[in-house]
């Protein structure tokens, strides 16, 4: 039988979809961490080491800011006002005198059935005195690209954007010819996507750095410095990121890849556990060299 992790990782890829309602659990401070390996040590001896090694135990981000980074949201717009909520309360009884930034590490749309509504809670109730940033997800990508290009529509639909496509309103009548459908569907998409939803989805950041973190939906390519990075590989790189042990330069905070809870390595820490199927909304809260959790559970 599949593990949970396992389970959830292959629904995840399938494009399924799927409510579920609980409450919000608050995590203590996490100091876990994988050791660095021979791999990462052999790196060091061919391309040099870095004067200060960047690891999840020495990661800080400046003095008198805190950072609360959301994964991805998938269509639950209802998890995302609970955590909303949740990290309001956090700020308001632990955070005065703080800078406090909310980052979104991408993916608002698709699977869950409620895309439209996660872009207006984006746009229309941002947390109050909280700066927001945006990061894009391969699947916010792949919306954008459909409009314009209905060649995108295919592969976008097997994997998550019929519920966004729902969620705008969009019916299939009886009487269009098989051949026709996809071209229905983006004449009617074009037609019910808002104008500020397009700006929204245009503006989306690739990455954002705060102190030693840098966070990104998908991960970087590793032996790629953080300036070169690509931006299909910010969207959409997976094993290559996933299974490297090279110090980055920054401890990378991501989503894109579901787990059961989040993953803390070395070099990254992954926030993604599924919440359109799970129900499970992960925030990653980092302040000075401290981390911990909120989520939706």
């Amino acid at each position: 039988m599949l593990g949970t992790a396992t389970w959830l990782r292959r629904w995840a890829d399938d494009g399924a979809s799927g409510p579920a309602d609980r409450d919000v659990r608050v995590d203590p401070p996490d100091s876990a961490q994988a050791p660095r390996g021979l791999a990462a040590r052999l790196a060091d001896l061919m391309f040099g080491s870095r004067d200060r090694a960047v690891s999840t135990s020495t990661a800080t981000v400046p003095e008198g800011m805190r950072v609360y980074a959301v994964g991805d949201v998938h269509g639950r717009a209802d998890l995302l006002e609970r955590l909303h909520d949740a990290i309001a309360a956090d700020a308001a009884a632990t955070a005065a005198g703080l800078n406090c930034i909310v980052v979104y590490l991408g993916d608002y749309v698709d699977r869950g059935l409620y895309s439209r509504e996660v872009l207006d809670v984006l746009i229309d109730k941002p947390i109050a005195g909280f700066e927001s940033i945006h990061i894009r997800g391969n699947h916010d990508e792949q919306f954008l690209r459909f409009l314009d290009d209905i060649e995108a529509g295919p592969s976008w639909m097997r994997y998550g954007g019929d519920t966004t496509v729902y969620s705008y309103g969009v019916r299939m009548p009886d009487d269009v010819a098989p051949g026709e459908r996809m071209a229905h569907i983006q004449t009617q998409l074009r037609d019910s996507v808002p104008p500020r939803h397009i700006e929204f989805l245009d503006g989306l950041a690739l990455s954002r750095a705060v102190g030693d973190y840098m966070f990104v939906h998908a991960g970087v390519r590793p032996r790629r410095s953080l300036e070169r990075q690509e931006a299909e590989d910010l969207m959409w790189i997976r094993d290559e990121f996933l299974e490297s042990e090279d110090d980055f330069g920054k401890i990378v905070v991501h989503g894109h890849t579901v787990s059961q809870d989040p993953e803390v390595r070395s070099n990254r820490i992954g926030i993604d556990t599924g919440a359109f199927i799970s129900g499970v909304l992960t925030c990653l809260v980092l302040e000075g060299d401290c981390r911990r959790f909120l989520a939706t559970s």
